[in-house]
This record gives structure tokens, C-alpha cells and sequence, in this order.
């Protein structure tokens, strides 16, 4: 894969992707949007790839947010399309069927917030600072923005940041349960790449079957919701990577998962 504003890098079953337009903070242009769609894709029907972490380049941004120089001239057709195309972009990464770790280096603003709360977990620097800012802009966010930010901190907190266009800090994040993890600038990457790792060794089907119950678990009842794992269960139960996974468990070894 070639790209301007990307950077794809492999370390054996982990892909890491950087945004790499670190003379403006990494924004997510239209051009960076579709890059990323591409990327992702790749990475979602390449099967040697079982996990994937997405940072930005340089030492300030994860992402700083959207274009603004794109978004100065939405009309409001356009505006409406181009936040649907964000949004598929980000479910893309929500629904890849595999871990995606953000390593959140710096600024994580607007379209970068909204970025990191698509991936699976979020790991941020002690210096990173996260925020959906676009109300100072007289807009609301549009990469679903408004939807994931009220699922994982809660209505409440969500409607204060959302309104007061904040930045908070990686620690409040960290409280708020909006990241995962904080850690020291400078072993951000090696932390996001070791759990990348961690969790590219464990059964790929079972990984699949778990984001999936959780993302469509939430959105059905729970009687429902119970049902839909139930089934999963059962599908994942005529794996060989379950056969493999109970086996070792009785033969006290490091099981062998091939995603099959």
C-alpha cells in the first residue's frame, strides 16, 4: 500500500498505522480520511495481520482534528456527506473484527477524539489532551462524535464537554473511562505495541466474536443480547482454535491459535 498522509508499518501479526501530517497536527483531511478507509480495509482481509494500532506522527498530535480549511466551506448537502463519510470510516475501524489499540501521543481533538473512540482501546501519553472543541466553531462534531462520547463516559460528562468544548487531560480522560491506560510519553508505543501483541496471540475467531456480542449487544435488550452471545458461543465452539484452546489448558501449554 502507498499513501501521502499515512505511514504502514508491520511488527510480525501487528499493523501500525501512523497519520502522518505532523506540519498540522495530523488533521484529518478528505484525502487522510480516504487513505485511512483504504488502510483498513487491507488490514481487514489480510489474515497474517491480527491486531492494529493507529498514532499520530510527531510529538504533539494523535490527531488534532478535522480540515478546517474543508469544513470553512460545507454547505449543508455537503456538510451532511462529508460527515457521513467520516463516520464510515470510523465504523470501518469500530467493526474490523480486530483489536485496534489508539496510542494517543498528543492532541486527540474533534475528528481525532472521534477517531480514538472508534478504536477498541485507547492508551494515551500523560501529556495527551482529548476534547470534541467544535462547538467554538459554531458545529457539532460529526464523526459520531456525539454517539460514542455519551456511550463511554456518560450522558452527563458527555453533554459538559460536548457543550463546553473542553480539553481534558489524559488523567481526566482516564477517570472520565474515555482511555484505558496512561503512561509515560516515551513508552507510549512500546505499551500500545506489547498489548497489540498480547492480544494478536489469542484466538482471532473468539476476538471477532467478542467485539462483535459487545458492539450489537448494546444496541438490543438484554434478553435479546444474551440470545445473540449464546449463539456466538456456539458457533465458536466448532472452531479448531477451541479444541486447540481447551487442550492446552488440560496439557499445561501456551496454546496455538491459527484463526480456525
Amino acid at each position: 500500500m502507498s499513501f501521502e498522509n499515512l505511514l504502514i508499518e508491520r511488527d510480525h501479526a501487528v499493523a501500525i498505522v501512523t497519520v502522518n501530517r505532523p506540519k498540522v497536527l495530523n488533521a484529518l483531511s478528505t484525502q487522510t480520511l480516504d487513505e485511512l478507509r483504504r488502510a483498513i480495509l487491507e488490514l481487514k482481509y489480510d489474515e497474517s495481520v491480527r491486531a492494529v494500532v493507529i498514532t499520530g506522527a510527531g510529538e504533539k498530535a494523535f490527531v488534532a482534528g478535522a480540515d478546517i480549511n474543508e469544513l470553512a466551506v460545507q454547505s449543508p448537502t455537503t456538510g451532511r456527506e462529508h460527515a457521513i463519510a467520516g463516520q464510515q470510516v470510523l465504523d470501518l475501524i469500530e467493526h474490523l473484527g480486530k483489536p485496534v489499540i489508539a496510542a494517543i501521543n498528543g492532541y486527540a481533538l474533534g475528528g481525532g477524539c472521534e477517531l480514538a473512540m472508534a478504536c477498541t482501546i485507547r492508551i494515551a501519553s500523560e501529556t495527551a489532551k482529548l476534547g470534541q472543541p467544535e462547538i467554538n466553531l459554531g458545529i457539532i462534531p460529526g464523526y459520531a462524535g456525539t454517539q460514542r462520547l455519551a456511550r463511554l463516559a456518560g450522558r452527563g460528562r458527555a453533554l459538559e464537554l460536548l457543550l463546553t468544548g473542553d480539553q481534558i487531560t489524559a488523567q481526566e480522560a482516564y477517570r472520565l473511562g474515555l482511555v484505558n491506560r496512561v503512561v509515560p510519553g516515551a513508552e507510549l508505543l512500546a505499551h500500545a505495541k506489547a498489548l497489540a501483541a498480547s492480544l494478536a496471540a489469542k484466538a482471532p475467531i473468539a476476538i471477532r466474536y467478542i467485539l462483535e456480542a459487545v458492539h450489537k449487544g448494546l444496541e438490543m435488550p438484554f434478553p435479546q443480547a444474551q440470545i445473540f452471545e449464546a449463539t456466538l458461543f456456539g458457533l465458536v465452539a466448532s472452531t479448531d482454535d477451541m479444541r486447540e484452546g481447551t487442550r492446552a489448558f488440560l496439557e499445561k501449554r501456551k496454546a496455538d491459535f491459527k484463526g480456525t
